[in-house]
């Protein structure tokens, strides 16, 4: 006999003992979750610490006019304002 009809003939005898408004996860669904919830915490817990250790202080662009006393007062002011 193989495997499958094995199962065949199990099935009805399942769906008969299944309640299907009495379904739920279980403690394997809810062990799921909460790795995934561990690990989501440690992967966000991680990317803040690296986060701060960020030094960014951006480079002036090379192509851009030097900020001086040219007369121009209006177009060496800072962006946004």
């Amino acid at each position: 006999m193989y495997a499958t009809q094995a199962l065949t003939h199990l099935v009805p005898l399942a769906a008969e003992e299944l309640d299907k408004n009495k379904v739920t996860p279980g403690v394997l669904g809810f062990l799921v979750f909460a790795a995934l919830a561990v690990g989501v915490w440690a992967l966000m817990k991680s990317m803040n610490r690296h986060m701060g250790r960020v030094n960014f202080e951006e480079a002036p662009d090379p192509d851009a006019a030097p900020a001086g006393p040219t007369g121009d007062k209006g177009k060496a002011a800072s962006p946004g304002k």
